[in-house]
């Protein structure tokens, strides 16, 4: 079995980071993660098996696990395409194509692509967020990127972006000030959408007291602070010039949260894959700057004899503030 590229990495866990997008403590949490959620799949399917031949039989793989994994960072994090990842890992293309799908969708289900997201399953702790939120003033904006262009004219139409004079998918990101964390994602609306009607569509995500912070595109909405449009045939006053600065120098952290989601290129280049799992590879990207940021900690439960993974524990940074808010203005 080829474990090449896992034994290169673990000889030089310094290279992880510029070959993967997280540094290799991050990646070795993210395995054994990976790992304990398929065996845990397994198991679940095997249960519901009626067996006549006895377990354990089949064709082994021609990777190991913790290759087929890097696999699917490599895909995410290049956007090399399958040919490549091919000959890299020494298999055929359509070996390399089925395990990237695979694993991309355990990343998905593992890393919670925001911290809505991952609260949302407990509608008590997700009200009591959406609260606490109401303290901060939360940074929106959004990013677009390029799509195949459909050969249907009506896809096409749905799809063109007058501003990127492309064709494109645009995805929203709300953030913690100093992009501590990411709050909301929305991925894969039509380019040609309004930044602000995607930020209405989705406002029922939040109290009605949230307050946002955002760029000229979501002016006259009441809940976002805006920086002042230049009136016509006019000019902004030196005041309303530092101001626009002061509301600029606050928002540019969502900027720098976008940046690291385009260091995987996949969601950078033009998007190769099919329209319809665009959503779910913007969300893994997102789950995986996340851990990358240290906004999204998985802690593991092991087995003090064998040392196997027994259970995980996800947790977000934004979690140990909760404790040392103070509600007594309210």
């Amino acid at each position: 079995m080829n474990n090449y590229t896992w034994i290169y990495i673990q000889n030089h866990p310094k290279e992880t980071k510029r070959l993967l997008g997280i540094s290799y403590e991050q990646l070795q949490q993210l395995v054994d993660y990976l790992k304990f959620l398929e065996d845990n799949e397994n198991k679940g399917k095997e249960k519901k098996k009626i067996r006549i031949n006895k377990s354990g039989g089949g064709r082994d793989d021609k990777i190991s696990k913790e290759e087929q994994i890097i696999l699917t960072l490599i895909y995410l994090r290049h956007h090399l395409n399958f040919q490549l990842l091919a000959l890299m890992f020494q298999i055929s293309e359509s070996t390399a194509h089925n395990i990237f799908h695979k694993w991309q969708k355990f990343l998905e289900s593992a890393l919670p692509s925001s911290l809505l997201e991952q609260v949302k399953k407990s509608e008590e702790n997700l009200e009591e967020i959406q609260q606490i939120l109401t303290n901060y003033e939360l940074i929106v904006d959004t990013q677009e990127q390029e799509i195949e262009r459909s050969l249907e004219y009506e896809k096409q139409k749905k799809h063109y972006s007058g501003k990127k004079k492309m064709h494109t998918f645009k995805s929203q990101i709300i953030c913690l000030p100093k992009a501590e964390d990411i709050v909301d994602v929305v991925a894969g609306e039509p380019g040609p959408k309004a930044d602000i009607t995607i930020g209405r569509e989705n406002a029922d995500k939040f109290d009605e007291k949230q307050r946002f912070s955002g760029d000229k595109a979501y002016v006259s909405e009441p809940q976002i602070k805006t920086p002042k449009k230049k009136p016509k045939n006019g000019e902004l006053t030196q005041e309303e010039k530092e101001k626009n600065k002061e509301i600029s120098s606050e928002r540019i952290f969502v900027e720098h949260i976008i940046r690291i989601i385009k260091i995987f290129k996949v969601m950078e280049e033009r998007f190769r894959l099919k329209k319809e799992k665009y959503e779910s590879v913007f969300n893994t990207v997102c789950g995986l700057v996340r851990l990358r940021i240290r906004s999204l900690i998985i802690k593991h439960c092991k087995n003090m004899k064998t040392g196997a993974v027994i259970d995980v524990i996800l947790t977000h940074i934004f979690s140990s503030k909760l404790l040392f808010l103070d509600f007594s203005t309210e």
